[in-house]
């Protein structure tokens, strides 16, 4: 017993020996992660599991894709800069009233390109070298720039897309420049260069007359004018000067010419800032190949919300509006161009001679936006001057609630919530950074490797002429000899409808809706 007790027991103490001692106590490792930084992917599923959200109403889900959007106003007009409808003055010592911000604000508005709109020179004489077009441009940037600087908690100039986040992130507004008619630089790059310092990031090549290097369409009160048949060499400079320092070139107002050659020129996105589908003012039309055109080219057609623009019928009123006070208008923007608010009043004494006009749903303006993203692409619309105030267009469209009830539209016809970012400001900004890019890649300086051209008065001799019919070199849209480009598709059947050109001369119109520049 005592040898079997022994043997047990030296057995124990041999199995003891082969196990190792414990480990010493070591110091705590300060870069082991904490129990409280465990990724909450490797915990254990849990045993309850939630239940689903209750379905969002229609009203929330556009509440919410408007709090969430960059939303980027094309085509602004801002009460406190702009005055008087199509004679448009900036009053200088108007500052913005928190109750107009805050309006801006309410509708969502992060960026908006604030119109500086320059009176075009007359279309039978060229603009004077030393002029007048320049020194009011230079006016209504500093009255932006005043209204800025007074409103810096809420407002802020943006001369890039980043700026244009930073101020969404910011709660504050996002004020960015476009010239409206390049007789504004007065034929001059050096100038051009110029009013991109200042801010100005568009530019429309012509307004509603031809200037000294870009043919327009024309206007409510003038025709057309055909002096280039499109753009002269120095306005294809032009372009080419705007895509390199990363000013967009926008196409609006200009004639059928200048738009094609335009696209010829063009290594960068272009927009139409003032593009308006309708099936009124036939001289601004884009037809389906020139939306084509602008998808290929990257750019962007934004959707204006101006009732002239929007509804035949409108226009047709509007258009003998024109021609029976033709002449008094001329008078009044002439006699009263230092006096908007008397201007104001005139205009809408003759209005109410004529009675009221029936307003414009606002269903006409989504079925517009429907219409391009159907031939351009989802990716190359966007929206424009829905929250000022808006002539003709039915109460909740005009106010602002009008970007609510716009998105609120777009909810209801299945638009997609990253569709819809897109159409209130991701697209605009895309083709902002597409333009900087671009400016980026030639790697130039500004004004040292810009060229210095300028128009010489001798080059302003030739005096533009009345625009009947189409220049012949020039391609119709409809039919070429020459090799077209891949946007200058073949035409789809069209309906019977007539519709008068340019030339007063009647031609199918291919669709009923028809964006206009």
């Amino acid at each position: 017993m005592r040898t079997s007790l022994s043997l047990a027991l030296l057995s124990a103490a041999s199995l003891a020996a082969c196990v190792p001692p414990p480990a010493p106590a070591e110091s705590p490792d300060v870069f082991a992660t904490g129990a409280d930084e465990i990724a909450p992917w490797t915990d254990a599923a849990p045993d309850v599991v939630e239940s689903p959200p209750a379905p969002e109403a229609l009203e929330q889900r556009a509440a919410r894709l408007q709090a969430k959007a960059i939303l980027v106003d094309g085509h602004s007009a801002v009460p406190s800069l702009l005055l008087g409808g199509s004679f448009d003055r900036v009053s200088p010592g108007h500052d913005p009233t928190a109750a107009e911000l805050a309006r801006i604000k309410a509708a969502g508005v992060a960026g908006a390109f604030f119109s500086i709109r320059v009176g075009a020179p007359s279309p039978y004489t060229s603009s004077p070298l030393g002029g007048s077009a320049a020194r009011r441009a230079l006016d209504l940037v500093d009255a932006t720039h005043r209204q800025i600087e007074r409103s810096r908690g809420t407002m802020v100039l943006a001369r890039s897309a980043r700026d244009v986040r930073r101020a969404k992130r910011e709660g504050r507004i996002a004020a960015l420049l476009g010239i409206e008619g390049g007789h504004a630089i007065e034929s001059s790059l050096p100038a051009l260069r110029s009013f991109y310092r200042l801010g100005v990031r568009t530019m429309t090549l012509t307004h509603t007359t031809t200037n000294d290097w870009a043919d327009s369409a024309g206007g409510a009160l003038e025709p057309g004018f055909v002096r280039h048949r499109g753009l002269s060499p120095f306005g294809e400079a032009v372009v080419r000067e705007m895509q390199r320092i990363g000013m967009l070139v926008d196409v609006s107002h200009a004639s059928d010419s200048t738009f094609k050659a335009v696209m010829r020129v063009a290594k960068a996105p272009v927009i139409t800032s003032s593009s308006m589908p309708a099936s009124g003012h036939q001289r601004r039309d884009l037809d389906d190949y020139m939306l084509r055109a602008i998808a290929e080219n990257g750019g962007l057609v934004v959707v204006n919300s101006w009732a002239l623009f929007l509804d035949g019928t409108y226009a047709e009123q509007s258009e003998r509006f024109v021609q029976k006070h033709g002449a008094h208008l001329k008078e009044l923007g002439e006699r009263l161009q230092g006096d908007p608010t008397a201007l104001r009043e005139e205009l809408e004494r003759l209005r109410a001679q004529e009675g009221p006009m029936k307003p414009l749903p606002l269903s006409r303006v989504v079925d517009h936006i429907d219409h391009v993203v159907k031939v351009a692409g989802i990716d190359h619309v966007s929206i424009g001057s829905s929250f000022g105030r808006v002539d003709g267009l039915e109460e909740g469209l005009a106010s602002s609630d009008g970007l609510r009830n716009i998105t609120l539209e777009l909810v209801r016809r299945g638009y997609s919530d990253g569709d819809i970012l897109s159409l209130l400001g991701g697209n605009f900004l895309r083709v902002l950074e597409q333009a900087e890019a671009h400016a980026a890649s030639t790697e130039t300086t500004l004004s040292g490797d810009g060229s210095a051209r300028q128009l010489s008065a001798a080059e302003l001799r030739d005096p533009p002429r009345p625009q009947t019919t189409l220049p012949p070199p020039v391609p119709s849209l409809h039919t070429s000899s020459r090799p077209r480009p891949s946007w200058w598709m073949a035409p789809p059947p069209a309906p019977p409808v007539l519709r008068r050109t340019k030339g007063g001369a009647p031609e199918p119109a291919p669709l009923e809706i028809r964006p206009s520049r």
